[in-house]
């Protein structure tokens, strides 16, 4: 905390516990401690045993620079020489272990999802699967420790959050029974039905091998290549297309187990179910312009928001929900096959029930330590959570292990902190690379007698929580070999025509752009008329509007367009009014303005739980107010909505020479960047309030104040509450006009 700048307080993305002054530090003190909004993994000995330790004793220990065994160095900033112009000397050990660890720092990244941000948090059981599943972490009031995993799919680390892209949604459950892991994404299929085809959809969506581009993006030609020569692939391609493959934020994303799975209940009993996370604060996403700007802007914008939600006390929460189906023989449902991930079970057919919510509450201490390191596995299993035999799961059982020993470097990646379970362990494994735990004992194997018989097979009574082991539940198999596939997965257009009739005008609108965009940016014909073939098979319009952008034909349907009823459920804009936590609320302010108006404003906006961002002409205070940004820094997408509290003339530094987005003054009335501002914000459907000499910048910039979306008034205070209630559909869509 500024003890100078209270006001800095509330306000997220301070790098440091203390804020440091402005010389070096010379008094040895203690490592400083995390910042009160960072969490790390709880201490547990390798084989799963509670330490009582405090966290940050993980971390680094002592006021003087050491040795990677303890020993203190005396200078870190001269390697040994021969002289102080000789070469350097091949005894310095320090040196050698400071390059040698430096140029062994990074490990391979994930072939897929190598992108991606994490928090601490907990689930909370509401004791409604108790019927389905004996899962301990489901009963009322249960309280289990997670860590989440947010990613993207195609990009490198290094790549930019707001591609148009499905994103990975892993949650690890420490539970008392072990650790779970729910591996799944913010879409609930995927783009094919048999594991054996990943690496061919990954090759095909990376990019191009020759070139290394383009970089996170499903834009070229080896993709729509794939996706229109495996149709299976299209009811994926159209959620991609949607506004779901930009969500706005982490926190405003749903997510899927994608498979269904099997739960067994206490009474030895299954049923199949589909998992759901059901965002607290609605399903939200970003226009194809804003995920643009902000790719320049901010390329860090998922990853960012999501920490400083964190820091600022609006912890992201979700409901976890299942959709549950009878485990028949056929294990179909209304004539949809549970086990093809390329189809979903329309929420209106099968209801979605709540079984229980879960918070994200700390930022972790070190991402490479925990969110780079942490390793989920679908076969990460507890009692009372089964898999099933969806082909693209059974490939998945397999290959999660597998990369781990790559990444990681060994088969002991579950002793890594981040990894490590809640549960007691005896797993009989020893020795491999990076063992922790010092094994006692003389015979890791079973049965034995000279260790007393220990361990023991645990029991197969499900109902009895104490001794309780996982146990697969009994399923009939085919004994006949064959590399087949059953007859209802051919079909690949219903489900995707599905969705497109699901979507509002709006929605539909976005999909036409990004298919238009996405195929118009592939360099080979035959690709793109394919593929609209497969357009012509799910919707007419859809196809003749992207055929039109492309130039092309309108094909005929070469298989029968079949006939749904839409699902409210599928469509972003339905639901709602959603909770305003940790919307970002920008204030723009006039120095010869009405400040003690947005004094008040800001403390309004701080007691809805939003964060307050002024913007003014320069940094540092104004009057008494501090600024967070300045009209140079300041860009419409990094706000949900946008005051106005004043009509600042040009800034000093309203120079093209000096600011790029300065060279558009129409005169001395209000800032070009503020007019930009202004515009862009309107022209993406955000709410905008102004006040006082505000409502004169909204007349320059020419925005109406009796369009949709814009609250005028004599006084912020009553600006404010009116807008606070537009922020709960997100945006007002009526200012978009569809074509469609």
């Amino acid at each position: 905390m500024n003890a100078k700048d209270p006001q800095q307080a509330v306000i997220p993305g301070a790098p440091a516990a203390v804020p440091p002054g402005l010389a070096e530090p010379t008094d040895p003190v203690d490592p400083l401690p995390p910042k009160p909004d960072q969490g790390a993994p709880e201490p547990r000995t390798p084989t799963g045993a509670a330490t009582g330790a405090d966290p940050s004793t993980a971390g680094q220990q002592g006021r003087w620079v050491t040795t990677a065994t303890g020993t203190r160095v005396r200078d870190t900033d001269h390697s040994l020489k021969a002289g102080e112009r000789g070469p350097t000397l091949l005894q310095d050990h320090h040196l050698r272990e400071k390059i040698t660890h430096f140029d062994h720092e990074r490990i391979p990244e994930r072939v897929v999802h190598a992108r991606g941000a994490g928090a601490h948090g907990y689930f909370e059981g509401y004791g409604t699967a108790d019927t389905v599943t004996c899962a301990g972490l489901f009963a009322k009031g249960e309280r289990t420790p997670v860590f989440v995993r947010f990613s993207t799919v195609l990009g490198s680390r290094g790549s930019a959050d707001t591609v148009r892209d499905t994103r990975g949604f892993a949650t690890k459950f420490y539970t008392a029974e072990g650790v779970w892991d729910l591996v799944g994404n913010n879409m609930p299929v995927f783009f094919i039905q048999d594991g054996i085809k990943f690496p061919d959809i990954i090759h095909a969506g990376k990019p191009h091998p020759d070139r290394e581009i383009p970089q996170a993006q499903s834009a070229h030609d080896t993709f729509w290549d794939f996706v229109s020569l495996h149709t299976e692939a299209q009811h994926h391609a159209l959620w991609n297309m949607s506004d779901r493959g930009i969500p706005r934020s982490y926190r405003m994303m749903e997510g899927f187990g994608v498979h269904t799975f099997r739960l067994t209940a206490a009474d030895g009993t299954t049923s199949l179910v589909k998992f759901h996370w059901k965002p607290r604060l609605g399903v939200h996403s970003l226009t194809w312009e804003e995920a643009q700007l902000i790719g320049g802007l901010d390329p860090d914008f998922h990853r960012r928001d999501l920490a400083d939600a964190i820091e600022s006390g609006a912890f992201p929460e979700w409901e976890l929900g299942i959709q549950v189906f009878e485990d028949t023989a056929e294990q179909a449902f209304e004539g949809i096959d549970l086990l093809d991930p390329t189809k979903i079970v329309p929420e209106e057919l099968a209801p979605v029930q709540p079984i229980g919510r879960m918070v994200l509450d700390r930022n972790p201490t070190n991402f490479f330590a925990e969110t780079e390191q942490v390793a989920f596995h679908v076969g990460h299993l507890v009692p009372g959570i089964d898999v099933t035999d969806d082909p693209l799961m059974q490939a998945r059982l397999f290959s999660y292990v597998d990369t781990q020993l790559s990444r990681l470097g060994g088969p002991n990646f579950d002793q890594i902190p981040i990894n490590r379970p809640h549960a007691p362990v005896n797993d009989m494994l020893r020795d491999g690379f990076h063992q922790h735990a010092v094994h006692a004992g003389v015979a890791p194997y079973r049965p034995n007698s000279l260790d007393g018989g220990c361990p023991f097979h645990a029991g197969t009574d499900l109902s009895d929580e104490e001794t309780r082991a996982f146990v697969e539940a009994a399923r009939a198999v085919e004994g006949r070999k064959v590399r087949a596939q059953p007859a209802s997965y051919d079909d690949h257009f219903s489900q995707a025509r599905l969705f497109w009739a699901s979507m509002s005008p709006v929605e539909q609108e976005h999909i036409i752009r990004a298919y238009s965009f996405e195929l118009g940016k592939c360099y080979e014909q035959a690709i793109k008329e394919r593929q609209l073939q497969a357009l012509a098979n799910i919707d007419a319009t859809l196809c003749a509007e992207v055929a039109t952008a492309l130039g092309l034909p309108v094909p005929e349907p070469s298989a029968d367009v079949a006939e749904v009823v839409p699902s409210p459920a599928l469509s972003q804009l339905t639901g709602g009014p959603w909770p305003a936590d940790g919307r970002v609320v920008g204030i723009v302010i006039d120095p010869d303005g009405a400040l003690d108006d947005v004094i008040e404003v800001r403390a309004s906006v701080l007691d809805a739980g939003m964060v307050p961002l002024l913007i003014g002409p320069h940094g540092g205070t104004v009057g008494e107010l501090t600024v967070q940004r300045t009209f140079a820094t300041a860009r419409s997408v990094e706000y949900d909505v946008v005051l106005v509290a004043g009509c600042p003339p040009p800034a000093p530094d309203a120079l093209p020479a000096r600011d790029a987005k300065a060279g558009a003054s129409d005169g001395p009335v209000l800032d070009p960047r503020v007019v930009l501002l202004l515009e862009e914000a309107f022209r993406h459907a955000k709410a905008i309030g102004a006040w006082g000499a505000g409502l004169d910048a909204l007349e320059v910039v020419g925005i109406p104040t009796d369009a949709a979306g814009i609250v005028a008034g004599s006084t912020g205070g009553a600006v404010i509450d009116q807008v606070r209630d537009l922020l709960g559909t997100h945006r007002a869509w009526e200012r978009f006009a569809p074509a469609v």
